[in-house]
């Protein structure tokens, strides 16, 4: 999946598009360019930001660009729906539309109605709708916390849903956002800060610096969860 191109979506916000995004699939996919269809927040540095009415332009740079990632915000979902309605085809330039989900049951909700637009009202097929299942409690099974969307899949089977596509519930994440950098720019970053800690003559320096250590561990143990999350989404 190296040369792919990705649709992250859902009508609900606060489901983790932008983190699935940046940190699970514009990596793994060539370092692809991504591009934040958002009419509220800028996305980040790195990120381009256009508004969902701008799809005629989207979808021409899509053809243009081997790999990437459009990362659709919550008050551009129904645009973005229309319009790839009205742009017939327009679908086919993308490989995967990703629909991350999390257990609170109005995302859940959103995340089945997200679903059957791509499905029904569009009409892609059922292979190239893939769940994320996010900011999973690894104390419970995710059928238990995932209960309308299983039985959403046993009624319809109008996508694809995969058990082990799961991301469990880290800070890595938000404390990545507060440093600026990707997991992967934690984990390329040579700085020894156990050294450094030694030689600090502050307890904040100390501090400081500890928490970079800490940083870097929860980002090594998230890597090889988002490498099995990837390798479940695309197989």
């Amino acid at each position: 999946m190296s040369h792919q191109k990705a649709v992250v979506i859902n009508f609900s916000g606060n489901v983790g598009k932008s983190t699935i995004s940046k940190h699970l699939l514009a990596p793994r996919l060539d370092n692809a360019p991504i591009i934040s269809v958002e009419s509220i927040n800028a996305g980040g540095a790195g990120v381009a930001t256009v508004r969902g009415e701008q799809f005629g332009e989207i979808q021409e740079n899509m053809m243009m660009l081997d790999s990437a990632v459009v990362d659709i915000g919550a008050s551009n979902v129904e645009d973005f729906v229309e319009l790839m309605k009205s742009y017939v085809g327009s679908h086919e330039e993308f490989d995967y539309f990703i629909v991350p989900t999390v257990p609170d049951q109005k995302q859940g909700n959103d995340t089945i109605a997200t679903i059957a637009a791509l499905s029904e009202d569009i009409g892609i097929e059922k292979e190239r709708i893939r769940v994320v299942f996010n900011r999973v409690d690894p104390r419970y099974s995710i059928e238990e916390q995932f209960k309308s969307l299983f039985a959403y899949y046993a009624d319809q089977r109008t996508f694809t849903l995969r058990r082990d596509a799961v991301m469990h519930v880290n800070e890595i994440y938000s404390l990545a956002a507060d440093a600026g950098q990707s997991i992967d720019e934690i984990l390329s970053d040579p700085t020894d800060y156990r050294a450094l800690i030694r030689e600090a003559q502050t307890p904040e320096d100390k501090a400081r610096l500890a928490r970079m250590v800490s940083i870097k561990r929860l980002a090594v143990g998230v890597k090889a969860e988002l490498d099995s999350v990837f390798k479940a989404l695309t197989k």
